[in-house]
């Protein structure tokens, strides 16, 4: 590890220990209460600087950095990485690929300066895998664009700057052709949210939202009519890189956590780690995250270079949280009794890990995805 990343992973671990110490993720949890206050701090650290090129007001980061800034959130609080990643890939990163000169220059420094996040509204009850068969429609006038529709499972929408929604513009159209994207406020007439409860990551505050002929101006078009899903693709190939780091953090923490249980839980007087099949599944545990870091590693270093990443960018996802799945599962098993105590931090691991193997593209579509770039599935032609 060089100098500069030993320190960048030293200032975030030395913030996260002030601000959101582990008793503190677990109150949070427990509340579902989101570490928002989070966001001024990781802007005065510069961490949102870190990804966008100085032309922007940013520092001209690496997206490698923005890799070890997701794993090490990751790492002590898997809410504080997805609040990061609602700014930098949600918001700034959407802004930085499809965004007109002037989106950028009113949400940009928003963003920078930690005054909130922004949302995805892509979901429907009928669109999730199958983002090209959503329903909601906006309609063109002389005001500008009205929105009709329903969105479900949207993150952070309440208390987002803006949400990014997905909306159909062309009513003739079908799959991903006739899609446009949209910035619209929270508060704006016509939303409605209800939240919805859930299992894990409950931080991070879901909602079922209502869009009952919600009027935005031309100026919060992102891109060109029915170009939305081309928009969509950058977006949420960042985001996807960003997920895959903040996982590995979690894994790791999850690792860490099975391995100190089992050096110190006695049974027949020794500690338990000492027995074989124990010692031989935390070496199993910790090779996968190993392995799952490096492809994540890669990945980051290839948008660097520019490369195209978009069978990378689906392979670490599905390493990643697959990988988080499997080390969570084997970890409450270590743990047994003790993990699955309330208070224990290995419940909550296993409990958020579960949405990760589906949310923002399940493994089933990600293997689809990896299996036409190489030339099978639906990559062989008819």
């Amino acid at each position: 590890m060089s100098f500069e990343v030993a320190s960048l992973c030293d200032a975030i671990d030395k913030m996260m220990q002030k601000h959101l110490p582990a008793a503190e993720v677990r109150r949070r949890d427990a509340a579902a209460d989101p570490p928002d206050h989070l966001l001024e701090i990781f802007a005065e650290m510069g961490l949102f600087q870190l990804v966008l090129p100085e032309k922007e007001g940013g520092l001209g980061g690496s997206w490698q950095q923005l890799s070890i800034i997701q794993e090490r959130l990751g790492y002590h609080a898997t809410m504080a990485a997805l609040l990061y990643n609602r700014v930098a890939c949600f918001g700034m990163m959407t802004l930085l690929t499809s965004a007109s000169p002037a989106q950028k220059k009113t949400w940009l420094p928003k963003l920078l300066a930690g005054e909130g996040a922004f949302a995805l509204g892509l979901s429907e009850a009928g669109a999730g895998s199958d983002a090209g068969a959503l329903q909601t429609r906006a309609e063109k006038s002389e005001a500008g664009w009205k929105i009709t529709g329903r969105k479900i499972w949207i993150s952070g929408a309440a208390a987002a700057l803006q949400i990014v929604v997905a909306a159909r513009t062309d009513p003739a159209s079908t799959g991903g052709r006739g899609v446009t994207l949209f910035l619209v406020p929270p508060d704006a007439e016509g939303v409605s949210m209800t939240r919805l409860d859930k299992v894990g990551n409950r931080c991070s505050l879901s909602y079922d939202i209502g869009f009952d002929g919600v009027l935005v101006p031309d100026e919060a078009r992102i891109g060109a009519v029915g170009g939305g899903f081309d928009c969509l693709k950058k977006t949420l190939f960042y985001a996807r890189s960003g997920l895959a780091s903040a996982v590995v953090g979690t894994a790791q923490a999850a690792v860490d956590t099975a391995l100190a249980h089992a050096r110190e839980r006695r049974q027949f007087g020794q500690p338990i780690g000492r027995f074989q099949v124990l010692a031989h599944r935390l070496a199993q545990m910790q090779t996968e995250v190993d392995l799952a870091r490096l492809i994540t590693r890669e990945l980051a270093r290839a948008i660097d270079a520019g490369e195209e990443c978009t069978r990378r960018a689906a392979q670490a996802k599905l390493v990643t949280t697959e990988t988080l799945k499997k080390v969570t599962e084997q970890g409450m098993q270590i743990m047994a009794s003790a993990g699955y105590a309330a208070e224990s931090d290995m419940q909550r691991y296993w409990r958020d890990a579960r949405l990760y193997s589906f949310g923002e593209g399940s493994s089933e579509i990600l293997l689809d995805l990896i299996a036409a770039d190489m030339g099978a599935g639906r990559g062989i032609k008819l």
